[in-house]
């Protein structure tokens, strides 16, 4: 039985503008992910008759 290399899939001299893109990217679609929880769990709670006014 061969056993194979594992390889990194990250570059670690990749550009910083790549960097940050890629940082900025994902904290903006986790926002968004959130945003979208917190929408669904509002819609929920509302539909239940617990609203705050």
């Amino acid at each position: 039985m061969e056993r194979s290399e594992v390889t990194t899939t990250g570059d670690p001299t990749a550009p910083w503008y790549r960097r940050l893109a890629w940082l900025v990217g994902i904290w903006f679609g986790s926002v968004l992910a959130l945003g979208a929880v917190a929408g669904l769990l509002r819609l929920m709670m509302q539909m239940a008759g617990m609203s705050s006014h």
